[in-house]
């Protein structure tokens, strides 16, 4: 999705989230600026949907949930509040459970657009990584096959998967799934 430039900027924390549930526009928040999201593109939302429904699948029985598009990630960066829109998140601490935003989540999966890729790649990766419980960063391209995944050890590691008979594994959530999957019924997949 493509952030539109802030149309009232600084304002609290507060009034952020109280607008935010009355909005028919999601906005994400950066230090009291306020950025209007764009819509998505149909094959955006397949490889979201097809993903969490995977995850959802998966993760059902256990102690982490997978939320799609409306669940936001709340974090600190430097002395700024944020508060971004991923595509999916899994969470899996009980006790981060705020009913609008999550703030210590295991995993965050974006799905590329043209707009997003440079906040994407940059911006959110780092903020992103100062989140201590968080275990998994992918990013999902939107318009070719293939994804990066980043994964948290003693440090960060990447991994690029470009194949459609290549496994997405999160170990740490017990979960597979291959790129075929991912991209089954966007018209990527080859003939």
């Amino acid at each position: 999705m493509t952030a539109i430039p802030a149309i009232r900027p600084h304002i609290s924390v507060e009034e952020y989230l109280e607008g935010e549930q009355t909005s028919d526009v999601r906005h994400e928040y950066l230090g009291g600026d306020v950025y209007a999201m764009a819509g998505a593109t149909d094959t955006h939302n397949i490889i979201a949907g097809n993903i969490f429904a995977a995850l959802h699948r998966q993760l059902r029985q256990g102690p982490c949930q997978a939320f799609i598009s409306d669940m936001k990630v709340k974090l600190k960066a430097a002395e700024d509040t944020l508060f971004y829109y991923p595509d999916i998140i899994v969470a899996c601490d009980p006790k981060d459970s705020a009913a609008l935003y999550r703030e210590r989540p295991n995993t965050i999966i974006e799905v590329l657009s043209p707009s997003t890729d440079r906040v994407d790649r940059r911006e959110k990766l780092f903020a992103y990584h100062t989140i201590p419980q968080l275990e998994n960063y992918m990013l999902v391209e939107q318009e070719k096959v293939g994804c990066t995944v980043f994964r948290r050890s003693n440090v960060w590691a990447s991994e690029l998967l470009t194949s459609v008979g290549q496994n997405l594994v999160l170990a740490n959530l017990n979960f597979t799934v291959s790129l075929h999957d991912i991209y089954e019924g966007t018209g990527l997949l080859p003939k």
